[in-house]
């Protein structure tokens, strides 16, 4: 545990760039289309990636105040997006109205792994990082 909170920053940067990746591999190399729930996810995934980058290069703890409420709130919108695929009925509530359905499921493996359900994994190990490093920033 002393490890992970020594460093917190580098585990949550790496798992930024993860995600990036992914979410790059899917949409360019596997030409998945992302759908409108998919596109705010990556909105708050991607400036983590470069905001994890730069706080890691500077040895800078205080960047919590700025990476915790982007990674917390980009989980909300993964748990939004993964009830709409598997919760059913959920999807009538608030259908997404232009292009891919937010319900569509381009990956399942499993029966329960699906992108936004990554997405999630990802969101909350960069905020349980960013939690457990929080007493140095203090």
């Amino acid at each position: 545990m002393i490890w992970v909170r020594r460093y917190h920053r580098y585990l949550a940067w790496l798992v930024s760039l993860m995600a990036v990746g992914g979410s790059l591999y899917f949409s360019e190399v596997m030409e998945f289309i992302p759908c409108e729930l998919c596109w705010v996810q990556r909105i708050f995934m991607y400036p983590l990636a470069i905001i994890l980058g730069i706080a890691t290069y500077f040895d800078d703890d205080k960047i919590i105040r700025y990476t915790l409420p982007l990674s917390i709130t980009g989980g909300c919108v993964s748990i939004y997006h993964y009830a709409k695929q598997k919760v059913p009925g959920f999807d009538e509530l608030a259908p997404c109205t232009q292009g891919v359905p937010c319900s569509g499921e381009y990956i399942n493996w499993l029966g329960f792994i699906t992108i936004p359900f990554l997405a999630l994994i990802a969101f909350s190990l960069i905020s349980l990082l960013l939690w457990l490093g929080r007493n140095q920033a203090d």
